[in-house]
């Protein structure tokens, strides 16, 4: 049998000389080769699994609640001062608002520290703001149906309740309930709880969920003006997070620009899902790097936070090759991000350009996970600075990570939805609750109105929905 050539290596792999190799039959060489190989394999493999065990919210996409109290992951240089806690220097701040009263009492002093009790020409110098609560009343009606006959051809007649008060529970009241489960999250149970604690109502849970799905229909209006301007915007972060339909695995999308955000529900994350979530919108699409947005072309800038991420996690590597890539990867897209507040020059932008291609070169024909990150920054090449071309366009997908933070919390409490009715409330409120704050508006006031305009059969007002043509993104 003709021997192996011995195993190419900078360093002898064997606890024995090579002149003893090279004594060793062929047999027992291709052997030792063939355990050597499988070795490097099961290292290989312990050291990718050693790093997903180290993983946290700064390498991988775990959120920080995750992170476990005992090891929080800090990236501050030691050298770089600890600021001091609270806003930053400058920043605007949130002083406590004097609202109009509704008494007012004047306080004059009363005695001088000498005895004397009279006192002239009193100005006011301060005023001090009480709220109070005065006792929670609700308004209660009683309709009484009556009941005739007509006295020409004796006929049976019935009075009716108008159409404001047939489900027997106002708008207000309702728009209270809606408020309590879909912005704020609290379960039927709480809300029943609530109702009875404060307001002395005993609910059944059946009469709050037909409740909820009033307001859910009160609200389609709402949710199908933002899904049109949506997706009439320039510009939009898509992502998508697991959600459960009784108990079977679906996908929450969401659809935000600086002015709206639009969710769905869909029971796949592929591109027929991303197709229904879009509709005809051909606009600047910011989001992460799934296949499902590879085609999108040039209009789309890739998520450096998750670029960053994934280098940051090749630069703790205990491999000194994977390490060196990762740190080099993670010092480039970090200036990236950086020119985002400092343009760069000509000469910047080349050097940083060259710096980059060389990386990609250095590591493209790797098999390990450093060719793969290198694979990867090259795939993405044509949308990595996309933010640069293009002034109002995010360098990362923060913007749809923050829309999807209320719902990823829904899903932990709920495990999701029990039938498409409850898909329909989820997606419909959190469309809502979330343009509202981009609106920087109260949706308790919103939900008020499309309930009375439900009730009453009107159009609810739509006009404070902007139009997505307003979400501008102008060259540079």
């Amino acid at each position: 049998m003709e021997a192996p050539p011995p195993p190419h290596s900078s360093a002898w792999p064997f606890p024995f000389p090579q002149q003893d190799w090279e004594q060793t039959p062929p047999s027992v060489q291709a052997y030792l080769l063939t355990v050597q190989q499988s070795l490097a394999q099961m290292h290989a493999r312990v050291e990718a699994l050693e790093a997903r065990l180290h993983q946290h919210s700064t390498t991988s996409h775990r959120p920080p609640s995750s992170d476990t109290p005992y090891k929080k992951p800090r990236h501050r240089s030691p050298s770089a001062p600890r600021r001091k806690a609270g806003g930053p220097p400058g920043h605007a701040g949130h002083r406590h608002m004097i609202l109009p009263p509704t008494a007012v009492h004047a306080l004059r002093p009363e005695q001088c520290p000498c005895g004397n009790t009279t006192f002239a020409a009193t100005k006011p110098y301060y005023t001090h703001h009480v709220l109070a609560w005065p006792p929670i009343e609700l308004e209660v009606r009683h309709f009484v149906l009556h009941r005739g006959w007509g006295t020409a051809c004796g006929s049976e007649n019935n009075a009716h309740l108008p159409p404001e008060h047939a489900t027997g529970y106002g708008p207000r009241f309702s728009a209270f309930m809606g408020e309590l489960v879909g912005t704020y999250g609290n379960g039927r149970r709480m809300v029943q709880t609530l109702c009875a604690s404060v307001f002395g109502v005993p609910l059944s849970l059946g009469a709050i969920q037909k409740v909820i799905e009033r307001v859910a229909q009160a609200i389609e209006p709402h949710d199908m003006a933002i899904a049109r301007q949506a997706r009439h915007a320039l510009m939009n972060s898509i992502d998508a997070t697991p959600w459960f339909l009784t108990n079977a695995l679906h996908w929450l999308w969401v659809m935000a620009s600086d002015t709206v955000a639009f969710y769905m529900i869909h029971a796949h994350r592929s591109k027929e899902a991303f197709a229904a979530l879009i509709d005809a919108w051909a606009g600047i699409l910011v989001s992460d790097g799934d296949g499902v947005y590879q085609s999108w072309g040039t209009h789309r800038q890739t998520c450096l936070a998750h670029l960053i991420r994934t280098a940051r996690s090749l630069a703790e590597r205990p491999s000194p090759d994977l390490a060196a890539c990762g740190a080099w990867a993670l010092a480039e897209l970090q200036r990236l991000c950086h020119r985002a507040t400092a343009p760069p020059t000509g000469g910047e932008w080349r050097a940083w350009y060259a710096r980059l291609c060389t990386l990609i070169a250095q590591y493209h024909d790797r098999a390990d996970d450093a060719g793969r990150c290198a694979r990867r920054l090259l795939r993405a090449m044509d949308s990595l600075w996309g933010f640069l071309a293009q002034h109002g366009v995010d360098a990362t997908n923060n913007r749809a990570e923050r829309a999807l933070r209320f719902g990823v919390l829904w899903r932990k409490r709920s495990h999701g939805t029990a039938r498409p009715t409850g898909n329909c409330w989820v997606e419909r409120i959190l469309s809502l609750k979330e343009t509202c704050r981009l609106q920087a508006r109260a949706p308790y006031a919103v939900l008020v109105d499309a309930v009375s305009s439900c009730f009453q059969g009107h159009q609810p007002a739509l006009s404070w929905i902007p139009d997505g043509m307003s979400t501008a993104a102008h060259p540079r």
